[in-house]
């Protein structure tokens, strides 16, 4: 009996040999994925320290140079100044935009009474939108304002950016609107509160973390935007990655100054990244665990 029960004990103290593997195997596909991810940012950062016969014979080591930022930000040639000061007014305008009307969207499906088929029409649209290749409608898009005047202008970026955005925002926020307890706004409006008032006053406070989960989001998607900036804007309302495409030319590539404006590019969304990392996990992990 005891030896029985010394077995047994034995057994759960000390892993199989085939949980040892597996945790092995574990181990080598999460280090395999991380050197997948962070491989070719490395050589893209190292290769912005090179210099472009450095870049074509692979030297390493190299002496690093800071020149191909000096001539991406300050170069006669290079508008990638300005190309960064659009993106930061497309990405944060059309961000704003987005919390704003996502946010009341979102709101109103969860709190008023709307016909059940109705709520379930719009989100069903909403995530439909939101599967649609936007390559598909850039050409009406691009018609559309052509006619009204807008083509080649930041406004159209903006009302672009908030639409491809919308879908999610409403759907992230919904999901935190449906965890704030009723009886608070139920309160609030016992207290004297509007409707507006108490979701301004009550329930956006309590949805902070939402509204910065999606905002993070809304605004790296807009910053990372590429196929409607090219397509929607010419040299002088570009953005951040179209500006990158075009340094590659038809007959040269400058390799160099490629990757140290895909570095400079970076540097807004991984702070965001960084800061606000907590909020995106809470915001996408939300309703998972009750």
């Amino acid at each position: 009996m005891k030896r029985a029960r010394r077995q047994s004990s034995d057994m759960f103290a000390r892993p199989s040999a085939a949980s040892l593997r597996a945790g092995i195997a574990g181990q080598l596909l999460t280090w395999l994925g991380v050197a997948a991810v962070i491989g070719p940012f490395l050589w893209i950062l190292t290769a912005s320290f090179k210099t472009q016969i450095a870049i074509y014979s692979a030297q390493f080591p190299f002496t690093p140079t800071l020149s191909n930022f000096a001539d991406v930000l300050f170069g006669r040639r290079s508008d990638f100044a300005a190309n960064i000061v659009n993106s930061l007014v497309v990405a944060s305008t059309s961000t704003l935009a987005v919390l704003v009307v996502g946010s009341l969207a979102a709101y109103s499906l969860h709190r008023f009474r709307w016909p059940r088929w109705v709520s379930a029409a719009f989100l069903g649209w909403t995530l439909v939108f939101h599967m649609v290749p936007v390559l598909t409608l850039i050409g009406p898009w691009y018609i559309a304002f052509r006619e009204v005047g807008l083509y080649d202008t930041r406004v159209a970026l903006v009302l672009t950016h908030v639409t491809i955005n919308l879908p999610m925002t409403v759907w992230l926020m919904r999901a935190f609107f449906r965890d704030i307890p009723p009886e608070i706004i139920e309160a609030a409006q016992v207290d004297g509160c509007g409707p507006f008032d108490a979701f301004f006053r009550v329930v956006l406070p309590l949805a902070l973390q939402g509204l910065i989960a999606a905002g993070i989001l809304a605004f790296i998607f807009s910053w990372n935007e590429f196929p409607i900036a090219l397509s929607l804007t010419s040299r002088a309302n570009a953005t951040v990655p179209v500006a990158i495409a075009r340094f590659a030319q038809q007959y040269e590539t400058q390799h160099a100054q490629m990757a140290a404006a895909s570095v400079i590019s970076t540097i807004p969304a991984v702070l965001l990244m960084v800061l606000g990392q907590r909020f995106i996990i809470s915001g996408l992990t939300l309703g998972a665990v009750k």
